[in-house]
């Protein structure tokens, strides 16, 4: 009968430990982290985040500035890509990424995997690796990708008549491929594209964007 009775206090325990296993596995999700530090230059530092869900944050400013990751969202598609091109360069670990010549100061990039107590990062100048170049395209262009969002949303907010060259610029972005999801700028465009306070011509490019953003994805 004690032999029952154990073998039900431990069938008990184990169902009270799975929800506190599925919270720990969750937990560990895997994230992958892109940082440039390019002193002299504009931005000097970008930093961002993404974990296997999309969730992830972004830092992009000059060096003396305070730190101040701010949230961002990436699509399904975008992410698996990343991960993708990880994997292919070993999450990290024990790679080579330098080519290891006279080279021009591109900045210092470092990619860096954590899952748990797992970390694997690896830093260059400039590399060759053609999983590395794309994954470095891929941040490069979130990060302008966020610029342009963050400009547009601030001129927008504090400077209307600012708001026909920042679309200039974004335009510019999306025609040289620049920008690896150009729908996060919808919302914006949208709100632009259908408010008179801000002048026509503006109004008419934000408008035309976002049809072209529209009919390509």
């Amino acid at each position: 009968m004690s032999s029952v009775n154990a073998s039900r206090r431990l069938l008990l325990f184990v169902l009270l430990l799975l929800p506190v296993c599925r919270a720990s596995l969750a937990a560990e999700s895997a994230t992958i982290t892109f940082r440039k530090v390019f002193r002299s230059s504009y931005p000097e530092f970008i930093e961002i985040k993404v974990d296997e869900s999309g969730s992830g944050t972004y830092d992009i400013r000059q060096l003396g500035d305070e730190p101040s990751p701010q949230p961002m969202k990436v699509g399904a598609p975008l992410v698996q890509k990343i991960f993708e091109l990880a994997a292919k360069l070993h999450n990290f670990n024990g790679v080579e990424l330098e080519m290891h010549r006279q080279i021009a100061n591109l900045g210092e990039k470092t990619f860096r995997y954590d899952r748990g107590g797992e970390t694997h990062s690896v830093t260059f100048n400039y590399t060759t690796d053609r999983a590395a170049e794309q994954l470095l395209d891929i941040f490069e262009g979130l990060s302008r990708q966020q610029t342009d969002l963050s400009d547009l949303i601030r001129t927008m907010r504090y400077d209307r008549l600012g708001v026909n060259d920042v679309l200039l610029q974004i335009e510019r972005d999306y025609d040289h491929k620049l920008l690896p999801e150009p729908q996060a700028l919808l919302p914006p465009l949208d709100q632009l594209a259908s408010d008179s306070h801000y002048i026509d011509i503006a109004r008419e490019r934000a408008r035309t964007l976002a049809a072209q953003i529209r009919s390509q994805h």
